[in-house]
């Protein structure tokens, strides 16, 4: 294997293993920026060695391993230099007395790191921008780029937030738990947020050449499944976890043979996971049993449900999705649900009554790099015959995006709107 071959190997080995490689070390060293550090140290080995020698059998467990080594030198080093005065020397006398075995502690076994992870990056001390941009940096294993486009944000100010957090939380000394009782339900709001935005960007990758970055789904599916077993009344854990299993069963028709998108009106829902759905739908009874006040995960899932319960794409009921997201934007108000609403409304109502809605969007600051606001225009500009014009939206939203698929996609729209155009003339 090149180099060139190698890097990208470990790289793909990194995204789907460092969340759990970075959790196992906090639970040692008790600071989620020292632990990264450690597993970058581990990655930095992995892209120096496995050129030379190949990728392991199992390179999650020598990444691990490699980090673990990291720590015990670390320990080691806190050790010899305690020697050195008193004060040091009573330092290292606490923490043997609380971690009496530092080896022994690190081959313990993991329990479910990631989960303590995400709720340690979610405390309330931090400020709600920072906990969903620090847990997608340390468990999503996204680039400060990736965030700032899940945040619509800038770099800089993505990359400042999680630097902050880092800090805040080794100066607090946050305990390695997963919290309980009141602590855990003023927690709860952010970690779901921060499990849907996981979620997120394994279903559309904000960048890169794939559509969907799989192993961030399954990831968030498994947190979500884990959190609805530990908060079984907590209504809108069911109703994230109910919307997540409905969207992942449209993976396979989502992407086609060469791995172009394909779009939900366009999908051979044969290809639809009914296991999933059903999972989905039984999370959502679950919810709605519940209590009958909707929370937004909720109304989401049901949107959802909407689309799983239709066999076709003309047999969607639209007047009840353009309702549930007139509950949704109520409840949470945002710029994106409206872009939503607008598409609903477009099919259910016609695309003039979508760009009636589209156009005060125009001037929303939050939209004015987002793709979709475009392409959703291009879309209906395109459906009343006006090509030339659609054509115009398909190629902005394509500059915009920095997924090559989605980039593809936009620009084979824009090519077919120029033909559409010329016949017309």
């Amino acid at each position: 294997m090149t180099p060139p071959d190698s890097h990208r190997a470990v790289d793909a080995i990194w995204k789907m293993e460092a969340a759990k490689v970075i959790g196992g070390l906090t639970r040692i060293v008790r600071d989620v920026g020292f632990a990264e550090d450690l597993a970058q140290e581990a990655l930095l080995a992995a892209l120096q060695q496995w050129p030379d020698t190949g990728i392991p059998p199992n390179p999650g467990a020598w990444l691990m391993t490699t980090a673990k080594r990291r720590a015990i030198d670390y320990f080691r080093h806190q050790s010899m230099s305690a020697t050195k005065n008193e004060e040091l020397a009573r330092t290292l006398a606490a923490l043997e007395q609380t971690t009496p075995d530092i080896v022994g502690r690190i081959d313990d076994p993991i329990g479910d790191d990631l989960l303590r992870l995400i709720f340690i990056s979610c405390h309330p001390m931090l400020p709600r921008e920072s906990r969903a941009a620090m847990t997608l940096r340390v468990v999503g294993g996204l680039t400060t780029s990736e965030i700032a486009r899940s945040f619509l944000a800038v770099e800089p100010t993505i990359a400042q937030r999680i630097v902050r957090a880092k800090r805040m939380l080794a100066e607090a000394k946050i305990p390695f738990e997963v919290p309980r009782g009141g602590e855990l339900a003023a927690r709860l709001g952010s970690v779901l947020e921060v499990v849907y935005l996981i979620f997120n960007e394994g279903y559309s990758a904000t960048a890169g050449e794939d559509l969907m970055r799989t192993s961030l789904c399954d990831e968030a599916l498994r947190l979500g499944r884990i959190l609805a077993e530990l908060e079984a009344k907590e209504p809108e854990v069911h109703g994230l976890v109910a919307l997540m299993e409905i969207q992942a069963s449209r993976a396979r028709a989502r992407v086609g043979p060469s791995g172009e998108p394909i779009l939900l009106l366009d999908q051979n829902r044969a290809l639809w996971d009914r296991l999933l759905i059903g999972r989905g739908l039984a999370a959502l009874e679950r919810a709605e049993k519940l209590t009958a006040v909707k929370g937004p995960y909720r109304l989401q899932a049901e949107i959802a449900a909407c689309h799983a319960r239709a066999m076709t794409a003309a047999d969607t009921d639209w007047a009840r999705i353009v309702s549930l997201y007139g509950e949704l934007a109520a409840l949470t108000p945002s710029p994106v649900i409206e872009l939503n609403r607008a598409v609903a409304v477009g099919l259910a109502q016609g695309p003039e009554a979508a760009l009636r809605l589209l156009e005060p969007l125009q001037n929303e600051p939050l939209l004015k790099n987002y793709h979709l606001l475009p392409s959703v225009r291009g879309d209906m500009l395109a459906r009343l015959g006006r090509h030339g014009e659609a054509a115009a939206e398909f190629e902005r939203a394509a500059a915009m995006t920095r997924n090559a698929r989605e980039q593809r996609l936009l620009l084979e729209r824009a090519r077919k709107s120029v033909e559409a155009a010329h016949v017309d003339a």
